[in-house]
């Protein structure tokens, strides 16, 4: 198995999710808070990642 964020229990596929990707190969990885919001009423962003970005935090599903 590779350590990348396809194979990790924090990354939520884009296909699943009702926030729209960019890429075909991208996702939502879950392991930390949203980031910063660009206003206060605003809804914060999870981070938005490839299916082969890997991170010290890889944890298999």
């Amino acid at each position: 198995m590779s350590k990348s964020c396809a194979d990790c229990a924090f990354f939520e596929d884009h296909k699943t999710n009702a926030a729209a990707a960019t890429s075909e190969d991208a996702g939502l990885c879950r392991f930390n808070p949203p980031v910063s919001q660009p206003a206060a009423s605003a809804h914060g962003l999870w981070p938005v990642v490839k299916t082969d970005d890997w991170c010290g935090h890889f944890e298999a599903e």
